[in-house]
């Protein structure tokens, strides 16, 4: 209880730390700006979405002027086919809706009205709700893919919504991706997949989508490209010609395709990155790739970037002071639980439980640290840091003097959290190529525990003597399984069989026993209109004992004769062995310690 009060008068005390934030707008000296998306043109201008505002440029580049001004997201650009409006989604009143106005700016009028149905996420991994694709061409109607009638957000509808914001109409397709008109608007090309958002590489399975072209008149429907690869975002060009983007060599690159012949052509060679949200005006096709905006003249077929420059006061991205007490991620104790590191908004802060002041111990705006733990001397705080550019280790001194100890160098990939060895020597670590390591604090030498090929290693902990690991890792029958590592030996064990998943295991404070979760209740529920067995509340808290001399404090218990006496002699033993000298004591405990003595011969299971 005396613990939980100096964590709430810790976490009040954060309130009071603040720190500047930097502005990355003035180290960034390049003359384009970077990160332009969903681009569109009408022959004459460019509008483009940057940071949730819409801008407008000319065809050749330039300073961008910003539309719109909005409280929310505006995003997915379109110009009617005389180039004079603009139709756009955006969050105006709230909820995610189609909007108009003058291409060259102006009030934008709402056309459309829904019901939120908690879908107004503008990262929906399905892309956002009342996405506006394009227009048709010989009225002034605007196509949106839309979820109001489907629950499921994989089967959006294409509907249409004319300037005078009447009831949007359904299109005779039950649900559509891309879409886009043939000058007399009788055809429609499309996708009736949409999935551009979920950032799927290389995929060749049934979510990869073809163009389809609909006939309004017929009411057929036909597969236009038919191609294992990713072939989305179709545009109806002069010549009969359907332009869209694919896959097809790795990359998501600009094709066009012959309605009469049906030959496809490759237009664009990009090897880096994919090409983006493409979309078609008068004499050319715009697209975003690699943050840029580009422009390709369908008369040449050459394809060029755009000089575009955002040139904004960003006010969002000033340097401020923020009240790094609303935005903790991580609070770690000191062992004697008199301070605190509070990890916030990248750096770490070593914060009083009750007198003193706040101490920033990293002062790192240009670096993250994370993932920061006080070892059980009271020493040193462990923690994540990519001051390097890179994800590497670190120790520093818990005062915040000297400068910090950087363990680990090369890092290959993502690391989890460390946790320190109780002797305060070692600190133990997973990461996303699925290894289970320790590095020596002092040698910096680092030691493979365990690399898994079937998934990442979750749970893992120290023994009392710092001299065993405890971990989970799955198998290739998908249940994890608990293993013992000795820093002695070098060598695993595995304490449960492969029979049950099982994990999070954790040693007793004495080292003689290992709590671990597993999941071995089998008690299947049936349902009442499907029969299928449902299986309920499998996991339960397990105990295994480390040595085959402990005795499992849940065997069967009975009273005998001369028990209680032996009992009695052995309390007698313990007081007399708490009297002696505290070295007598340390070399008693050193001797018997269960956690060091050999791997364990025999698994006594108890509830």
């Amino acid at each position: 209880m005396d613990t939980f009060f100096r964590v709430s008068a810790l976490l009040c005390s954060i309130a009071a730390i603040f720190i500047p934030v930097r502005s990355s707008a003035a180290d960034n000296p390049a003359d384009t700006t970077r990160l332009l998306r969903f681009p569109t043109t009408n022959g004459q201008q460019i509008v483009f979405c940057y940071a949730g505002e819409l801008y407008t440029v000319d065809k050749s580049g330039g300073v961008a002027r910003r539309l719109t001004s909005g409280p929310g997201y505006s995003s997915f650009p379109r110009f009617l086919a005389d180039g004079r409006q603009l139709a756009f989604t955006s969050q105006y009143d709230g909820n995610t809706e189609v909007y108009v106005m003058p291409a060259e700016g102006g009030v934008p009028k709402r056309l459309t009205t829904s019901a939120t149905l908690g879908r107004e996420d503008i990262s929906d991994r399905m892309g956002p709700n009342n996405l506006v694709l394009a227009w048709e061409n010989t009225r002034p109607l605007v196509a949106f893919r839309s979820r109001m009638k489907s629950f499921n957000d994989f089967n959006g509808q294409l509907f249409t919504v004319g300037l005078d914001a009447e009831l949007p109409q359904q299109l005779p397709v039950p649900r559509t991706g891309f879409v886009s008109f043939s000058p007399d608007d009788s055809k429609m090309a499309f996708n009736r997949i949409f999935r551009e958002f979920r950032t799927w590489k290389h995929y060749r399975g049934g979510m990869a989508d073809d163009i389809w072209i609909y006939d309004f008149k017929a009411g057929s429907t036909v597969n236009l490209t038919n191609n294992p690869a990713q072939d989305i975002c179709p545009m109806w060009g002069p010549n009969n010609l359907i332009y869209f983007i694919s896959d097809r060599d790795s990359r998501m690159n600009l094709y066009s395709i012959d309605l009469n012949t049906k030959e496809t052509k490759q237009l664009t060679k990009f090897n880096d990155f994919d090409i983006k949200f493409p979309s078609i005006g008068k004499d050319a096709i715009v697209f975003e790739q690699a943050g840029q905006i580009w422009r390709f003249d369908l008369a040449s077929g050459n394809a060029a970037p755009v000089p575009i420059k955002v040139a904004e006061d960003f006010a969002s991205g000033r340097s401020a002071f923020l009240d790094a007490g609303k935005h903790v991620e991580g609070v770690s104790l000191a062992p004697d639980a008199q301070r605190a590191i509070v990890v916030a908004r990248g750096d770490l802060f070593s914060v009083p439980a009750k007198e003193g002041t706040a101490r920033n111990l990293t002062k790192t705006s240009n670096a993250h640290e994370r993932d920061a733990f006080w070892s059980p001397d009271g020493k040193w705080i462990a923690y994540n840091s990519d001051a390097t550019g890179e994800n590497e280790l670190y120790i520093r001194a818990q005062d915040g003097k000297g400068q910090p100890q950087q363990l680990t160098s090369g890092t290959d990939t993502y690391y989890y959290a460390a946790i320190w060895s109780p002797d305060s020597k070692k600190l133990l670590w997973a990461d996303r190529l699925q290894r289970l390591r320790y590095v020596d604090v002092t040698t910096k030498a680092v030691t493979e525990v365990d690399q898994d090929k079937e998934g990442e290693i979750q749970g893992y902990d120290w023994s009392p003597d710092s001299q065993w690991i405890a971990w989970s890792r799955p198998e290739d029958n998908g249940l994890p399984r608990v293993y013992l590592y000795s820093l002695a030996n070098k060598q695993q064990t595995p304490v449960t069989d492969s029979w049950y998943g099982s994990g999070n295991a954790t040693f007793s404070d004495d080292g003689k026993y290992l709590m671990l979760v597993s999941a071995r209740d089998f008690r299947p529920l049936f349902g009442e209109e499907r029969f299928d067995a449902i299986y309920r509340d499998m996991q339960r808290v397990y105990l295994v004992t480390l040595s085959k001399d402990t005795e499992s404090p849940m065997a069967p218990r009975s009273d005998e004769v001369g028990k209680k006496r032996d009992k009695e002699r052995e309390k007698e033993k313990e007081k007399s062995a708490a009297d002696k000298k505290p070295e007598d004591k340390a070399d008693n405990r050193d001797k018997s310690s269960p956690a060091k003595q050999s791997t364990p011969t025999r698994l006594l299971w108890s509830r």
